[in-house]
């Protein structure tokens, strides 16, 4: 696998952004396993939610890239929303062509070692999955995750899609370890 290259997200990259985001959840192309395009309809973000977003003070967003031949490409990105003592993971995705290089999991690994950064008494991760989305369940355990007893309807009025079967979000969760490596 390449090596990544991580910064915060910011303005200028809101466009690209916006097209990765979508294109990871809602197109079915190539070694995708993410898309949701056969159970959601519709966009996953615009640029103004995602302004918005990237507007709350407690959001950081992560971009990784990658150089190949001789340019750089936005090969992911990663959202952490702080609370208290947690961080809600999300706005997390893979590019299509880039999924299934074990990318996904060292994106993952540096948003947890970021978010321990930015707040040291960080107890917990949490983060909310689709309840269809059982092969997605499944790689959250792998990576240390657990199903939690909160489960939620699918926000309808949020325009983040339409439902094309019966949805609820699954929160997950999973324990900061604290000096291990």
């Amino acid at each position: 696998m390449k090596a990544l290259k991580y910064r915060l997200a910011n303005a200028n990259d809101v466009e690209t952004l916006v097209a990765l985001i979508n294109q990871a959840y809602r197109t079915n192309t190539g070694s995708s396993w993410t898309s949701e395009q056969h159970i959601i309809a519709g966009d996953r973000i615009n640029a103004q939610q995602l302004e918005q977003t990237l507007a709350q003070e407690n959001f950081y967003l992560y971009i990784a890239e990658v150089i190949e031949d001789g340019q750089m490409h936005l090969v992911a990105c990663i959202g952490l929303t702080f609370q208290q003592n947690s961080v809600e993971i999300g706005t997390f995705c893979v590019a299509s062509a880039w999924q299934n290089l074990g990318i996904g999991k060292h994106v993952l690994k540096y948003a947890e070692k970021m978010a321990v950064e930015h707040c040291p008494t960080l107890s917990h991760y949490e983060m909310w999955v689709l309840d269809s989305r059982i092969e997605l369940i499944q790689y959250y355990a792998r990576c240390g995750y657990a199903k939690t007893q909160h489960i939620e309807s699918y926000p309808i009025d949020a325009n983040v899609g339409q439902p094309l079967i019966d949805l609820k979000l699954q929160q997950m969760s999973k324990s900061v370890l604290r000096g291990i490596s």
